[in-house]
């Protein structure tokens, strides 16, 4: 039972991300890389419960090959009542392209590669 509602818990985030995410056209069209790889490969691992894990090789291949200042001007309320920020720029840490101090994500923006503060 409790592997089925962590895989249902997954398929949630992923296609509520999709739907945001992809319903704003212009992330897809201005950002270079594969926005819907990102959301495929990394949904799980930037879901705002459970704890912080290292992400699939799969996951860090789309994050290494992807404009994270673009898509984080991007980022909604929406986008972020779904993810954890903070998860996200550990995913990005994790996978050697840490966000740059300053980078802006939705309301965040990071004083370093892994913590955030309010915009």
């Amino acid at each position: 039972m409790s592997i089925f509602t962590n895989r249902f818990m997954i398929f949630v985030v992923l296609v509520c991300s999709v739907v945001v995410i992809i319903g704003n056209k212009s992330v897809l069209a201005q950002c270079q890389g594969d926005v819907q790889g990102l959301i495929e490969q990394c949904a799980r691992y930037v879901q705002k419960s459970g704890p912080m894990i290292q992400p699939s090789g799969g996951c860090c291949s789309v994050v290494k090959n992807i404009d994270l200042a673009c898509v984080c001007g991007h980022i909604t309320i929406e986008v972020e009542n779904i993810i954890s920020m903070e998860k996200a720029a550990f995913i990005a840490q994790a996978c050697g392209k840490p966000l740059s101090h300053g980078t802006q994500c939705g309301s965040k923006i990071f004083a370093n590669s892994l913590c955030c503060a309010m915009k």
